[in-house]
Order: structure tokens, then sequence, then C-alpha cells
């Protein structure tokens, strides 16, 4: 039968153990480090003997992705819908609700739900594909990260589930009516919430020693009445038998009071105690393949048998003989108006007589000593809702781990015991990175909407995650540059829609701050290892931007769309409809930033081995090259600067030689902002080589050292500047930058500057029409999927960047060099304080203003003051560049969980 998939795993992943630790780190404390949280992220525990062995790993969305794609057309989104889920085995992860799984996802645990109205069991959240919702996918639920520890000794998580009827029918036609221009139908608007007829159900994890885990799920009824909630916690195995000949299949089988023992190859034995006396039903975690394919049945009991018992009231889906791949133990309640119900279990190696003897106590001292590692933590937060703020921003931080398993050979290949996958897949998507093997925990973006991990989003996780657990953000961009991720060319993986696509190369930036922020909270010892590990990956990346993303060998660079989805007046990463090319401004500014944070990550190497000198030279002169070409491009007197605007440009180039300056004030143009350095004169003073070759290139080449900003002039503290903007260039693109007409929000910098609302941006060439507007909220055009948007709101992760560079100007200038702020306001501050104002607009976006609102909730009255709301946050993937209002992504805990480094006041 054509297409007919089983579900999950085949070759051996390539790693057994994907949470050791990296051998070559030190050890590294958080800033809790008198904590006992803190002490246990010391204990370098390995395997199971790790707090990190097992975790909150599990997607959020397994369907639908490229992984689990074996179409024709590669539209992963139709080949394996969320209506195909319940009842399809996947081949390569699980999803689930509030998952939870050991590091090679061998054995998952999650909950599910049913409330009697639904027509099938809640296993998994919904939402729409890309084609369905009026601007692009969408998770339409409600539910909350609100607390986690890094090494996952207590973790919890909010799901609100209604008491009625899951409105699945309604969202999707109400969304496919709106146009793209409309408001999202979400799922507070369908009025299932009305009356407060839902649950809220908190999922708790607590590990009494390593692998010992505790489960606690408490249901509160917020409703008026009494109402029916059946809760089943839910264990299985990911599937790793049906994708070769003769695999072992392990199993899971009733044992005596409630308990399920559980036997697997790797894993060993395990038992499940569920207190009370749930009903404990079992299937096996293949597919259905009547239901899906008009098949013959492959198993006589598939993945959907319990859905179908419970729902459905067929009594034969389950296996009467107790035993199977997948097991749920069913606690049916009528809980009251008001009132609540809490069920028990436990996952354990070991035969225990009283397995929920210490249970409250086990918790009650896992949320203690959680309690005591943020109060150390947050020690200089000031405010109790700062302090909410990040601890839940953090939280979203850790929950959005997760097990990413791709092998591309056996992907592109096929499985011995499966239909051949169609012969286009072997030279369609991703077919040339054969080499790509990943079998590891990674920080990803969003656990349902971007459920895979993204080169560049992951960078700025890590400066958040080196507050909580140094090691882990070390090992996350160690893992990127490794071989089995990082192209034999050098080219980094950007995401699994299209591992070829090119991200701003933020990598060494990343690293540079994760080894700073690791040094400073370990007493001043650097982890050199780490270090020099990732920047010989990293040479080999930059010389893959050189020779494949600078046309021409000019120093100016392409890349494409850049992360910047529909920014520009075109798709940058298409063929461009007029011909021709762009010779992009951020493009070349990010290669600018890259060679500074080289050049500095060698001097700090050059310290310990002064080899290091030559290379730090060799990304030292780069940079003006790079400054030069920015002023002239191609030595025709065009340049990326404008100097009547104050501000830089793309440049389209056409196949006529003819140039066009594309005057669209948008973030490329304060990208060049990033490109920044200060060398303190110790650090010179200790690097003899280096200081000799650049006083020679002062010499050598005053053309190139004139076109770089302050080089070769000492600032405060006898510093040394490097920038490609020089003193007339920072006053005139701040003075745009912090226009409250143009890019600066009460909430931030805006992407895109609001003067194109009144005024868009026309280009006319070759008879064809191209217009730009400032859109701050949801896209209007469909470029990049349109569930992205950069012609107008506030994006983190830039403005993080904005943020980082002003501090690195004053560093230079100090307190003498002010700047008005906002233009026009007659205010003047120095450049470090208009970092802070910045700062402020930002977090204010999560904060309570005055009015007691948080302005991320927008006009919801229920969020902003319903008590069960209004302290539980969402982080989205960017906000509306006028109110601050979230958009896109609800749970991009990712790069928006910079707020949490934010909120962290700067040490001296």
């Amino acid at each position: 039968m054509t297409g007919v998939r089983t579900g999950p795993a085949l070759s051996t992943p390539r790693r057994v153990d994907a949470t050791v630790l990296m051998k070559h780190t030190t050890d590294s404390a958080p800033l809790g480090s008198a904590t006992t949280e803190a002490a246990r992220l010391r204990q370098n525990g390995r395997g199971a003997a790790s707090w990190k062995y097992w975790g909150p790993y599990l997607s959020e969305r397994q369907w639908g992705t490229v992984r689990e794609d074996y179409s024709r057309n590669g539209n992963a989104w139709e080949y394996l819908p969320h209506d195909h889920a319940r009842s399809r085995a996947y081949r390569w992860g699980e999803d689930g609700i509030a998952g939870f799984s050991d590091v090679n996802q061998h054995l998952c645990l999650a909950v599910a739900l049913w409330n009697e109205h639904d027509p099938i069991l809640k296993e998994r959240l919904f939402g729409l594909t890309n084609s369905e919702g009026n601007h692009g996918e969408d998770v339409k639920e409600l539910y909350y990260y609100l607390d986690a520890t890094p090494s996952h000794s207590y973790l919890k998580m909010l799901y609100k589930y209604p008491q009625t009827a899951f409105p699945y029918r309604k969202l999707l036609e109400e969304n496919q009516r709106r146009g793209i221009r409309a408001p999202e139908f979400e799922l507070l608007d369908t009025g299932v919430f009305d009356s407060n007829r839902y649950f809220d159900v908190f999922v708790e994890y607590a590990q009494a020693a390593p692998g010992d885990i505790l489960l606690r799920v408490t249901a509160h009824n917020r409703g008026p009445d009494t109402a029916p909630l059946h809760l089943l916690p839910t264990c299985w195995f990911r599937n790793t038998w049906s994708w070769k000949v003769d695999a072992e299949r392990p199993r899971l089988t009733r044992g005596s009071d409630s308990r399920v023992d559980l036997h697997h190859g790797a894993l060993g034995e395990y038992h499940l105690y569920c207190d009370g006396e749930p009903t404990l039903l079992f299937c096996e975690n293949e597919s259905n393949a009547p239901r899906l394919w008009d098949a013959p049945p492959t198993v006589a009991h598939p993945k959907d048998g319990i859905n179908n018992f419970i729902v459905n009231g067929n009594e034969g889906a389950v296996n009467p003989a107790s035993q199977g791949t997948k097991a749920a133990a069913t606690y049916r309640n009528e809980v009251p108006a008001g009132g609540s119900i809490e069920i028990h279990l436990r996952l354990s190696r070991e035969h225990l007589d009283h397995p929920f003897g210490d249970f409250d106590s086990v918790f009650a001292a896992r949320r203690r000593e959680a309690d005591d590692f943020y109060a150390d933590l947050q020690r200089d937060v000031v405010s109790d809702d700062a302090r909410l703020v990040q601890r839940q921003a953090f939280a979203g931080m850790i929950w959005s781990k997760q097990y990413y398993y791709l092998d591309v050979p056996q992907w592109l290949r096929g499985d011995a015991t499966q239909p051949p996958p169609p012969q286009s897949r072997r030279h369609g998507r991703n077919s040339e990175w054969a080499h790509v093997n990943n079998a590891d925990i990674l920080s990803v973006p969003d656990k349902w909407e971007y459920p895979w991990y993204a080169c560049w989003d992951l960078a700025f996780h890590c400066l958040p995650l080196a507050l909580l657990d140094p090691v882990f953000a070390k090992e996350q961009l160690v893992l990127l540059t490794r071989e089995w991720y990082m192209h034999p060319n050098g080219q980094m993986p950007a995401y699994e829609w299209a591992l070829g696509d090119v991200n701003p190369p933020v990598h060494a930036w990343a690293t540079w701050r994760v080894y700073q922020i690791d040094r400073k909270h370990n007493n001043g010892q650097g982890d050199l290892v780490f270090l020099e590990s990732v920047f010989h990956k990293l040479m080999l990346n930059f010389t893959w931007w050189v020779n494949r993303k600078d046309v021409g060998g000019r120093n100016v660079f392409q890349g494409g769309f850049l992360g910047l989805d529909n920014i520009g007046v075109f798709d940058r990463s298409a063929q461009l409809a007029t011909g021709g090319h762009i010779d992009q401004s951020d493009g070349t500014s990010w290669m600018a930033m890259y060679s500074l944070n080289l050049m500095r990550i060698a001097l700090e190497l050059a310290q310990h081995n002064h080899v290091y000198e030559d290379i730090a030279t060799k990304f030292f002169e780069h940079f003006p090259h790079i400054a030069e070409a920015m002023s002239d491009l191609g030595g025709d007197g065009v340049e990326l600067w404008d100097d009547e605007d104050k501000f830089f440009y793309d440049v389209l180039r056409l196949p006529s030689g003819a140039q066009v300056k594309m005057k669209v004030r948008s973030m490329v143009g304060l990208i060049p902002l990033f490109a920044v350095e200060t060398l303190e004169p110790e650090l010179l003073d200790r690097l003899p080589e280096f200081k000799r070759r650049l006083q020679w290139f002062l010499r050598y080449r005053p053309d190139l050292a004139a076109l770089v900003s302050h080089w070769n002039i000492e600032g405060r503290g006898r510093r040394r500047l490097l920038s490609l903007l020089r003193g007339h260039r920072i006053k005139g693109v701040l003075k745009r930058m912090l226009d409250e007409t143009e890019f600066l929000s009460d909430y931030g910098v805006r992407a895109l500057s609001r003067l194109h609302a009144a005024e868009p941006y026309q280009l006319e060439v070759s008879g064809m029409k191209f217009t730009v507007r400032y859109q701050p909220a949801e896209s209007d055009t469909v470029l990049f999927g349109g569930n992205s948007n950069w012609r107008g709101p506030i994006w983190f992760p830039v403005n993080y960047l904005l943020i980082e560079s002003l501090q690195k100007f004053h560093h230079y200038y100090g307190d003498e060099y002010r700047i008005e702020c906002p233009t026009g306001s007659g205010r003047f501050l120095s450049i470090g304080e208009v970092a802070e104002e910045l700062t402020r607009r930002l977090t204010r976006l999560f904060l309570r203003g005055p009015d007691s609102r948080r302005p991320v909730f927008g006009a919801s009255e229920r969020l902003q003051s319903d008590p069960h709301f209004r302290d539980h946050l969402l982080f989205y993937e960017y906000f509306h560049g006028d109110s601050g209002r979230g958009v896109g992504a609800s749970h991009q805990t990712g790069w928006t969980g910079l707020i949490a480094k934010l909120l962290m006041p700067r040490r001296p």
C-alpha cells in the first residue's frame, strides 16, 4: 500500500546518551551557586545518574514536521495532519501535553484529558496549519510554562481545558473565512471560556533522585457547575521497532496494585505506580492502517486504541491482556464547582512498597529548593512583578528543550520495512545535507510552532540559558558546529524546512557572550577549551561566507533573507524578478560584526597561546576592508550609506549594470551598529605582536583606517573603538532610530520606520511595481508563509543587539557624548542611558504598568484582569510596533527569553 508508514524510529541514533555533559568544559556555577539546585548542576552525573537524563524533552507537535514528511510534493503539513496524529505512529519523535522523557526518548510520559464532550481525547495541542490560518500556522490552545529548575528536579506547567466541546471546526472555518488583513480568531474568541466553564490543569514533575520521577496533576473547576473530567496520564515507548527487520520490541505490562511494569532493552526495568484505583488501558504505539489508509490492520490494538475505548466505547480497541507499548491510567472524576482533584504517579527503577509515602514531602522539598535557587539568582531584581516575569521566562527556556532526531541519509533512503520514499526526495529538500545525523537535546524556538532547532534563534537562547546552566548553554553552541550538524563546506544548518537557508552569523557573538557570562560567575575562570573548540569551527564557517556569499569578491555580502523574512522589497532568498542581485547592508554589516567577534575571541585565546595573535590580525584586517566596500561598492562610487538621509540602504544591482539604492528605512539600516568592539589598553599591551600589526596597518593603509570609527584614537580609559560608524554617522543613525515618528516605539525599536505608514516605499523596475508599507502587527504578505512580519513590529533579538552595541559605544565615549532621546524631545542622554531607556521600553511589554495592565496582553480584558490569567505570561515571537501586543508564535520563549537577561541588573 503506497504511502503507508507505521510510526517512529529505526536506525540507532548516533549518540546513546545525549545529555552527557561536554567533558572538555570546566564546571560552571550559575548565579544561584550557593543553593542545593546549583550543587546538582555541579555534580556532573553521567548517564542515568544525571538529573538531566530525564526532562521535558517531548515536542508539542511532531505532526506536520519535515522530518515526518515522506510525500511526493514536500507538503509536510498535509502529509501527516493533526487528524492523523492520534492514529499514526511517528518515525522520528513524539509529542504530548506536558511531556517528559529520557534523553533518547525511549520512554515518554504525558497527560491526556477528556471532558465527555470532545470528539477525541486531548492528547496533543491543536493548531492550524500554514494554509489554514489567516496568518499561517498557529497553535489554538491556552497553556503556560510556570516554573522549572535547570536540573529538572522540579517543573510546572498549566493547561486550560474547556468543559464544553473543543471548537476544532469553528477555529478552522472562521480563520479560513478571515482574510490576511483581519485579526486571528483565537480560542478565547470562540466563547468556550464563557462563565469560566473550564479546568485549570496544573502538571508538576519532581525528581526524588535522578530517574525517580513524581508526577502530580491538579485540576481546578473554574466554572459554576460540577463537571466531569477524565485525566489519563500516559506512558509509551517511542516506536523504534517498525522500521527495521527483527528489531527488539519493548513491553508494558500490568503489575499488581495499579502498577505498570516497563521493560526496554536500553533503559532496563521501570515501574509506573498509579495512586488510587485507576483503570489501566493498554495498546500499541503503532499505526491504525484501516483508518489511515483503508488497508488491512498490522496490529490488533493500534495507537488510537485508548482514544477509541474512552471516547467511542469500543471495548475491543484496548488489549484485554493488559500489555502493549502504550498505556494510560484513567481517572474519571466529577469535579465540583470551584473545587479541584489531584492525582499522583511515580516512575521508578525500584520496587517500592510505599511509593507515595514521601510524595508530598519530596514535592515540598523540590519546590523549596527551586524557590531558594531563584531567590539567589534574582537577588538584585527589584520588584516582585519583574521576578515573576523573569522566572516564567526562565521556565519557558527550560520547557523548550526538545529531543530532536533526524538521520538525513536514512530519511532520504527510507526504511527497510516501509514503502520506499519517492525518488524526487533524493534531489529535493535537504538532499545536500546527507551528513546530518542529529539525535540530541536542543533548545528550540517554540515546541509547537517551531519544533526544531533554528541556528540563529539558538544563539540568542544561550544567553539566558547561561545564567541558569552554563554547561548546557555551551553544549548547545558546540553542537551546531559539530560535524553531524555543520556542512563539510563550513555552512551551518538553518532549520529543517531548508537546512541550506542562510541565517545571520551570530554564533561567534553568542559564543563570546556565553564565555563572558560563564567566566563572570565562575570566579573569573574562563572555559578556554570551549572557546577554542567553537572558534576553530567558526573559522570554517567564516570562510564559507567569504567564498559563497560575496559575489565578485568585493567584501559586499548578500546572504538572502537573513532571518528578516519579509523586511525587503523582494524575497531576498529567491531569484529576483528583476534579475541581478542585492548588495545587502545587513549581510555586509553582519560580516563586519562577525570579523570583530572572531577577532575578539582570537585575542582572548592569544593571551594563552600567542599563535592566535596572527589569527586576530587576520580578522582585524578583514574589518576595514568591509568598511571600505560599504563606502564604495566595486569602486564605482555607490555606497550603502546615504549621506543625505544619514542611513544605510540595500543596493539593487540590475543585469544592465544599473544600481538602485532601495530607500526602505528598516532594521537593515540599523544593523551596522552591531559591528562595534572596544579594545582595552591592557589587552593590547599583553599582545605586542597584534599591537605592532595595528600600528603598521595604520601607517600603511591610512585610507582604510579613516573609514573605521576611532580605531586609532584613544577614548575613555585609553580604550580603542572599532566601528563601522564614524562620529557623524552614528549621530545620524541614532537620530532616526530614536525618533518616535520613525523607529522608536514605547516598547522598543520597530523593524520598519513608521514613516512608511504614510509614505510607503515604492519601486518600479522593468514594468513591475513593488511596495513596502508599515505594518505594526500581523503580516499582509504571504512571503515566507505569512506567519512572520518584519515590516513594523518589535523583535527581541535585534533590539537586544542594539542595546549591547550601545553599551559598547558608551564604554568608549563615556558620559560626555550625549544624544537627544527621544529625537526632538530636548532631553539629552549618554549612549549608556539610551541603552537603559531601550531596556526599560522592552521590559515594559511584560511588566504591569501604573494601570496594572501588561501591554503584551493587548486589549483582552480577560488576560488583563482575570486572576486566573493575568499573571501567566506568554512570550511571543514579536510585538505590535505601536501597542506592544504579542504577535506570532505565542510560546517563543526562545529568543524572547532574552527578557530574562534584560531584567537582570548589570553588575560591574
